[in-house]
């Protein structure tokens, strides 16, 4: 579109396409492209075959997704010129996920294992509180941010990982440092990720603060990049990367997702974000050496 539609407008878009996506779903395969051994749960209705192939031939474990009668979770997103993005959620088979299911899916994972949560499904404070108590590492993205989040407690997450507006919901504080700020103050032991768009990313933990700068593209369209850079930052965080280091190929992804179109499918491999991370490097030491 041109622009976003306004309250009470009625306008024509420019085109429409369809992609398989949701921030599970995107991160699972940032995740797996990344290097990550990955499974993924939820549910689906009967309209998400495409889902589960999308899944499967990125090479994400897909046993633990159940089907019932309710539509799948998709989302309505709008693209303007500029490639940013305003996106309208309906949750449908994504809110229908009973306790039991999420014993039955948490019950073959141990001590160490890592559960990524959004906020796109029901029953999160239940599932933060059974998978803490079998010592699993929990990240959080609360995406979309609302009410209910605020039960869960933050005090069992191991990485919180949100963009600056869910921070000043979460919070009430509009300045990047001082949302992190608040969350740590809360939340002592809790390692947070503030992804800042064209800023790049902050890290803040109890000991310590990174900041990661962007890397400038022309953005197409910016759908999944926060799901690239969470996928990208857990993997590189559990294959044993520093947070800086991780930040980095974190930034990196992002920066390369926003380069092409849809969810999922500008999610990069591997081996494009070492392409990209050895063509940037090499830009880097052509301007230090001119500057010399």
């Amino acid at each position: 579109m041109d622009s976003f539609v306004r309250p009470g407008e009625t306008t024509s878009a420019i085109k429409f396409e369809m992609f398989p996506g949701g921030k599970g779903l995107n991160q699972s395969i940032a995740a797996a492209r990344a290097g990550s051994e990955v499974y993924h749960a939820g549910k689906i209705g009967p309209d998400g075959q495409i889902l589960l192939e999308t899944l499967r031939i990125n090479g994400v474990n897909t046993d633990f997704i159940s089907t019932n009668s309710a539509n799948s979770g998709h989302a309505v997103i709008q693209v303007n010129k500029y490639g940013n993005n305003c996106i309208l959620l309906h949750g449908g088979a994504n809110q229908e996920i009973t306790r039991d299911e999420a014993d039955r899916v948490l019950a073959p994972f141990n001590a160490g294992d890592i559960l990524i949560l959004q906020n796109e499904i029901n029953n999160i404070p239940y599932i933060i509180d059974k998978a803490y108590s079998k010592y699993m590492k929990i990240v959080m993205n609360p995406s979309p941010m609302d009410d209910a989040l605020k039960e869960a407690d933050l005090n069992k997450i191991s990485y919180f990982i949100l963009n600056e507006i869910e921070g000043e919901d979460y919070t009430g504080e509009s300045r990047p440092a001082r949302i992190m700020d608040s969350l740590l103050n809360h939340f002592p032991h809790l390692k947070v990720v503030l992804t800042l768009g064209k800023q790049g990313a902050m890290y803040g933990d109890e000991l310590y603060r990174i900041q990661q700068g962007a890397y400038h593209v022309e953005a197409v369209d910016t759908t999944a990049a926060g799901d690239t850079f969470l996928g990208y930052f857990v993997s590189r965080i559990t294959m044993g990367s520093p947070s800086w280091a991780a930040l980095r190929m974190a930034a990196l992804a992002a920066a390369l997702a926003v380069t092409k179109k849809g969810a999922s499918a500008s999610i990069p491999t591997w081996e494009e974000a070492l392409r990209f991370s050895a063509e940037r490097d090499k830009d880097k030491t052509r301007k230090t050496q001119t500057a010399q």
